[in-house]
C-alpha cells in the first residue's frame, strides 16, 4: 500500500478550511485571497464541536506518531485536524490529539471478539496515533480509509487533551457517496455491502451534529485528504 505523502502545496490546499462546522469551505476551494477572506470572516461564527462518546475501543499506545497504518492495506487517507477555541476560533497549540479507527475489515486493534468471526487483535496497535497541535492548532495523521462494522457508519474517533485533562472527545464522519466508492475496491469489497449509513447510525443520527462533524474531503492521487476544524469550549 502506498501511504499518502503530500507536497507542501497540497497540504496548504488541504488545510485552507479554517472556518468551524458546516459553514467551513470545501477543500476543493483554492487558496486564493477571496477564500482566505471568506474563511477569516466566518471565524466570528465558530461554534463548539459536538461531543460524542469515545466508545469502548480507546487505549493509549504510549507513542507519538504521524504514520499509523502499520502495514494495513486500504485506500490512503491523510487526516488533517485543526483545534480552535469556540467563539473566537483562536488556534489551540500544544494539545495532545489521539485518533483511532477500524481497518478495512471493520476491526479495531487491541481487542478480542470482534465481528462475525470473533477476531482477536489483542496486543496490536494499528490505526492508532497521537500528535501535538502546532502554533496553528493543527495535527496530521497518515492512515487508511476506515472500514465499517454493524451498527455504525464510517467514522474516526478523536480526543484532545492537555496535562490538566480532556478538552473534547468526538467522531469524524464521511460522506456516504465517498464511502460507497471506496468500498467498491479491494480490500473493502471482500466484505460485501454495509448495512449502516449516516442516516441510521446508532451514535451520530442527529442531523445537526453529524453535519458539524462531517469531514471535508478532496482526492489526492489514489487516496483522499479529510479535514475538520474542531471548536473547543474551554
Amino acid at each position: 500500500m502506498r501511504v499518502v505523502r503530500l507536497s507542501a502545496l497540497a497540504v496548504l490546499a488541504a488545510l485552507a478550511v479554517v472556518g468551524c462546522g458546516p459553514s467551513g469551505e470545501d477543500l476543493t476551494t483554492g487558496v486564493g485571497s477571496a477564500a482566505v477572506e471568506t474563511a477569516a470572516a466566518s471565524e466570528a461564527d465558530c461554534e463548539a464541536t459536538p461531543r460524542q462518546t469515545e466508545g469502548p475501543f480507546y487505549f493509549d499506545i504510549g507513542e507519538m506518531r504521524r504514520e499509523i497504518t502499520e502495514g494495513k492495506p486500504g485506500t490512503p487517507l491523510l487526516v488533517a485536524l485543526r483545534f480552535v477555541a469556540a467563539g473566537s476560533c483562536e488556534p489551540i497549540r500544544d494539545v495532545f490529539v489521539d485518533i483511532w479507527h477500524t481497518d478495512a475489515a471493520g476491526q479495531y486493534s487491541g481487542y478480542p471478539g470482534q465481528g462475525d468471526d470473533r477476531a482477536d487483535t489483542s496486543g496490536e496497535t494499528f490505526l492508532r496515533g497521537r500528535q501535538v497541535t502546532d502554533a496553528e492548532g493543527r495535527v496530521e495523521f497518515e492512515t487508511i480509509y476506515p472500514g465499517w462494522y454493524p451498527g455504525r457508519t464510517v467514522h474516526i474517533h478523536f480526543r484532545a487533551f492537555t496535562s490538566e485533562g480532556r478538552l473534547v472527545a468526538s467522531q469524524l464522519y464521511f460522506p456516504d457517496e465517498v464511502s460507497d466508492a471506496v468500498f467498491e475496491s479491494e480490500p473493502y469489497s471482500a466484505r460485501g455491502p454495509r448495512r449502516t449509513r449516516n442516516a441510521n447510525d446508532s451514535v451520530g443520527r442527529d442531523d445537526a451534529d453529524q453535519q458539524a462533524l462531517m469531514g471535508k474531503l478532496t482526492e489526492n492521487g489514489d487516496g483522499y485528504v479529510v479535514s475538520l476544524t474542531v471548536g473547543v469550549a474551554r
